[in-house]
């Protein structure tokens, strides 16, 4: 195991694989095993690179990469930001690990680079910025989720005091926004206020 993590090439796909993980995990909360992967990673990740003479300039270009990219999905910037990701994360890629020093074997692969490369843009394109996406979308739930919704008036709904309703199968209280509503109608919600239901005669006819 050893001999495999001291492998330039596994630390800096675990590296990657840490950063996606947690990523994921920080815009789509909830998902817990991309996070556990990713904090597994990065541990064997940085173990592995304290095996290997690191450029800490390249380690630098590489996170930096990373800003530009998920600036990339929250400022409209035309591609810039993700053409500067691209290049920086070339460049960190390639100078990870330090070429003078005296494991001049030591290298990671150019095919590894190019598919890691390739991999991020398409992570932060599509599965970041959708759970960017899904964060800024205002959940819709509570009174303002009711609004609309339809029910039946189980007693007499007037316009000054309150009756009760069935709205999805629960209770609640409610009266009329305008004309008084007899039993049994069909109502729909228009408005809430406090945990009173304000509707309106919803009848097809």
């Amino acid at each position: 195991i050893l001999d495999i993590l001291s492998d330039p090439n596994i630390a800096y796909i675990l590296f990657m694989l840490g950063v996606y993980g947690l990523l994921f995990e920080l815009y789509n909360p909830g998902s817990i095993l991309p996070g556990v992967v990713g904090v597994i990673s990065l541990i064997l990740a940085f173990y592995s690179l304290h095996t290997l003479p690191v450029n800490y300039a390249g380690l630098a270009l590489i996170l930096f990469a990373i800003i530009l990219f998920l600036a990339e999905i929250k400022v409209t910037s035309y591609g810039m930001l993700s053409v500067g990701g691209v290049i920086s994360l070339l460049l960190g890629s390639m100078m990870l690990i330090r070429s003078e020093s005296a494991l001049e074997f030591l290298e990671i692969s150019w095919s590894v680079i190019i598919s890691v490369v390739a991999l991020t843009v398409i992570f932060f394109t599509f599965v970041i910025g959708y759970g960017i996406r899904s964060l800024r979308t205002k959940p819709v739930s509570g009174a303002e989720g009711m609004i609309g919704e339809g029910g039946e008036a189980l007693t007499d709904l007037p316009r000054t005091g309150t009756g009760t309703v069935r709205v999805h199968g629960e209770l609640w209280n409610a009266r009329a926004s305008t004309d008084a509503i007899p039993k049994g109608s069909r109502v729909r919600i228009v408005r809430m206020e406090n945990l009173t239901l304000i509707v309106e005669r919803d009848d097809p006819h």
